[in-house]
C-alpha cells in the first residue's frame, strides 16, 4: 500500500517529463507544450518512433555510426547509372503543407499524368530526410542544384520529410501538424525551379527496404529520369566533386531522349 502511494505520488512528475519511453525502451522525444512559437518554427518533427525492428538496427547504432563517418555512409556516384541497370524508385504519397496530396515519382508511364505528358520532369531530384538532423545535409545537394538549374522547366526538386510515427499518421493529428509546418518559400521569385517541401506520414519500412536506407540520421539523395528510375545517389554532406557529379549528370539526364525500349515497366 505505501509502495502504490509513493508511485502515485510521482505520477504527475513522470508524465510531465519531456522524455517517455516505448515497451522497447527507445527514447521518444517530444515538443514541450509551454512553447507554442517553437512548435510553429519546426520544419520536421523529430520524434523518434521506429518500425519493429528498425531494419535489425537501433537509434543508438545510428548514433554510433554518425560519430565515426558523420552521416557519410558511402561516396556518390561518379558518373550516371545506365538507364538499363538502374531501379524504380518506390511510389511514395506526400502532403504539401495545405494538404494537398502528390504521388513520387511523377513518371512519363503512370501516375496519372499519361495525359499531361509535358509535367513530366526530365530529371527530379528527391532529397529524403527521416530526421531534422539531416536538413544541413540536404541543403548541401539542393541549394546549389537549385542555384544551377535555376531556369530549367524539365526539372523538380522535392525534399522529403519522413515521419514514421503511427501517432502523428491519424488524420486528425496529421492535418493539424501540416497547417503548423513549414510552408514552401520561393528561393528567387523569378526562378522557374522552385524547391517543393513535402511530407511522407506513416510507416516506410518498406519504402527504405527497397532503398537499402538503414541510418535514419543521415540525408539522402535520388536523381530520377523521367521513368521515375534512380540514376544518381548521394548520402551525407556534399563534397565539391560530389556536387560536379550530380550537376553534370542532371545535364545528361536533360540531353537524354526518350527510349521507349530500355523504358521500365
Amino acid at each position: 500500500m505505501l509502495r502504490l502511494k509513493r508511485l502515485s505520488s510521482r505520477a504527475p512528475r513522470i508524465l510531465s517529463s519531456r522524455i517517455f519511453f516505448t515497451m522497447e525502451d527507445k527514447p521518444i522525444f517530444l515538443i514541450p507544450s509551454h512553447n507554442p512559437s517553437q512548435r510553429s518554427s519546426n520544419r520536421f518533427l523529430d520524434i523518434y518512433q521506429g518500425s519493429a525492428d528498425e531494419m535489425n538496427r537501433g537509434y543508438f547504432a545510428d548514433i554510433s555510426e554518425m560519430k565515426q563517418h558523420g552521416g557519410k555512409i558511402a561516396l556518390a556516384n561518379k558518373i550516371i547509372i545506365p538507364a538499363m541497370a538502374a531501379v524504380k524508385f518506390p511510389a511514395l504519397e506526400v502532403n504539401y503543407s495545405d494538404g494537398t496530396t502528390l504521388k513520387l515519382p511523377m513518371t512519363s508511364s503512370g501516375n496519372g499524368v499519361d495525359a499531361y505528358k509535358s509535367v513530366v520532369p526530365k530529371a527530379t531530384l528527391l532529397c529524403l530526410s527521416f530526421r531534422a538532423s539531416s536538413q544541413a545535409m540536404v541543403d548541401s545537394w539542393s541549394v546549389p542544384f537549385l542555384e544551377a538549374f535555376s531556369n530549367s522547366e524539365k526539372i523538380k526538386l522535392y525534399e522529403v520529410s519522413l515521419i514514421d510515427s503511427w501517432l502523428l499518421s491519424l488524420n486528425p493529428i496529421k492535418r493539424l501538424l501540416l497547417r503548423i509546418m513549414k510552408k514552401s518559400k520561393p528561393d528567387g521569385k523569378d526562378n522557374v525551379l522552385q524547391r517543393q517541401i513535402v511530407y511522407s506520414f506513416g510507416d516506410h519500412y518498406y519504402l527504405r527496404k527497397e532503398l537499402k536506407i538503414l541510418n535514419l540520421l543521415t540525408g539522402y539523395i535520388f536523381l530520377l529520369d523521367n521513368f521515375g528510375r534512380v540514376r544518381w545517389q548521394g548520402f551525407g554532406l556534399a563534397t565539391q566533386e560530389e556536387l560536379s557529379s550530380l550537376l553534370s549528370c542532371t545535364s545528361l539526364l536533360l540531353e537524354e531522349k526518350r527510349n521507349d525500349i530500355a523504358k521500365a515497366d
